[in-house]
């Protein structure tokens, strides 16, 4: 027999041969594993008493649970799917807690004894196949639920339906703001589905937990995983902490005020009962001042003059008490910027290094663009020794080696006439690799200008002569 260990109660579910009297041993899948469930840190201790506990807790759809006696002494453990007694019929839910910890927990939620019911058996495989078809129905059963209270024109919201295990009676959980009329309704519920009707308002935050949700904090919902009990939050809260009162930062998706306000209120209170009051006023030798802000991280308290309340001052708690007990004493003090102290800037290390816009640049990578650069640049040097050779002695057959970097000779300047670098050019190239051009000096001497003219000088002085390698061919027809 399976034994039901999911949140929704689904039997499909087995833990195979590892379960046992005293409990599952699979944790992950099992009671334990539930978003509500309770650690049963007894499991492994053996009763020091003779009688042992008959109580068990139930768990039921979503975060109902009640709780039963064990009147067959059934040997149960967690995750043990069970018949347990109803009104009318009878109801299929999962064991969530047994032994000792039973009373801790009904005295917690202070459930009569009174009350409780008992338990008939362990599931059969009929409860749970009723139990599961029951459950595929409940969906449908819930929109048409809400069209019917849609045309009937009733202010409410149908949030949650719940049958019984037997399929004998459907629970309809719903939130409202004002008191609703179920007369027509459950006419009309009970015509459409042929069951009993029971109709159980809950409110908003029952609603949230029902339904679940991501919130602000990226977390799931505190009262859908493990929030029990919810306690009233007030905008006090808030003011305690220091928050602006902003009702779209505040609330949370229940609309009403966030229930992890209440987390950190006692830390809160315990800080500023070292404080002086907000409503603190010092007596100055230049006016009135009064309290306007309080940290509570930094222990300090901003203070401003009642005649301009544009200029903030901000003290240290102790340096106050003492400004305080001074008052007290019929004296007043000195001035508030003359109180104030320089402020000391204090280095801050930036480890995680998120102002800097180049962190996932690397560093290098100028240097090697500066690198490329260098190494796509041509080497005129030695076309021009080329051209000094040419101009003077002529090529030579020996050619002399390489001076080292540090030995090398300086550039030589740069020719006016910029046909000196062409000559040379022309007469180095048949040292490397002949090339027969019979018309290249020829249209050499047509397409060069004489730059000795100073007007196109004065026209663009800062143009440069490039060396043309290869120039253009001569026109036969021009």
């Amino acid at each position: 027999m399976s034994c039901g260990c999911k949140t929704s109660g689904d039997s499909a579910h087995s833990c195979g041969p590892k379960k046992t009297a005293n409990g599952c041993e699979s944790v992950n899948t099992c009671g334990n594993s539930y978003k509500l469930s309770v650690f049963d840190w007894l499991s492994n201790i053996n009763n020091p008493a003779s009688n042992r506990c008959d109580l068990v807790e139930v768990r039921f759809k979503n975060d109902r649970k009640s709780f039963y006696r064990n009147v067959n002494n059934i040997p149960l453990h967690i995750g043990s799917v069970v018949t347990v007694e109803s009104s009318p019929g009878h109801d299929v839910g999962v064991v969530s807690l047994t032994g000792e910890l039973v009373k801790i927990q009904m005295k917690k939620k202070k459930f009569p004894e009174e009350s409780i019911l008992k338990i008939y058996r362990q599931a059969n495989q009929k409860d749970l196949e009723v139990w599961q078809e029951a459950r595929k129905k409940e969906d449908a059963v819930k929109l048409e639920a809400r069209k019917i209270a849609h045309r009937i024109g009733l202010e409410m919201k149908v949030t949650d339906v719940e049958y019984q295990g037997d399929s004998s009676k459907i629970t309809f959980y719903y939130t409202a703001d004002n008191r609703v009329d179920f007369r027509q309704l459950i006419k009309e519920y009970a015509g459409a589905f042929r069951t009993k009707i029971d109709m159980k308002q809950i409110g908003f935050r029952q609603e949230a937990a029902k339904v679940g949700g991501i919130g602000s904090c990226g977390r799931e919902l505190c009262c859908s995983t493990w929030l029990t009990d919810f306690r009233s939050v007030n905008t006090n809260v808030a003011r305690y902490q220091q928050l602006s009162i902003n009702p779209q930062k505040l609330a949370g998706q229940c609309g009403k005020l966030k229930c992890c306000l209440n987390y950190e209120l006692d830390s809160y209170l315990d800080a500023l009962s070292h404080f002086p009051s907000s409503s603190t006023t010092l007596d100055t030798e230049k006016g009135r001042a009064f309290c306007i802000k309080i940290d509570v991280f930094k222990k300090k308290m901003w203070f401003a003059y009642v005649d301009s309340s544009m200029a903030w001052y901000d003290f240290d708690i102790d340096l106050v008490k003492k400004l305080i007990a001074k008052n007290k004493r019929g004296e007043r003090t000195l001035p508030l910027e003359d109180l104030k102290q320089p402020d000391i800037p204090v280095p801050s290390i930036d480890l995680i290094q998120e102002n800097n816009v180049d962190r996932f640049e690397k560093k290098n990578r100028g240097n090697n663009r500066n690198r490329n650069q260098n190494q796509n640049r041509p080497n005129n040097n030695g076309q021009n020794q080329g051209g000094q050779q040419g101009q003077g002695q002529g090529p030579k057959k020996n050619r002399p080696e390489r001076p080292e970097r540090s030995e090398r000779p300086d550039r030589p300047e740069r020719t006016e006439n910029p046909n000196a670098n062409a000559n040379s050019g022309n007469q180095q190239r048949p040292q490397q690799k002949p090339q027969p051009k019979p018309q290249q000096p020829k249209a050499q001497v047509e397409k060069t200008d004489n730059p000795s003219d100073p007007e196109k000088k004065q026209q663009n002085p800062n143009k440069k002569n490039f060396k043309k390698k290869y120039p253009p061919k001569k026109d036969k027809n021009a």
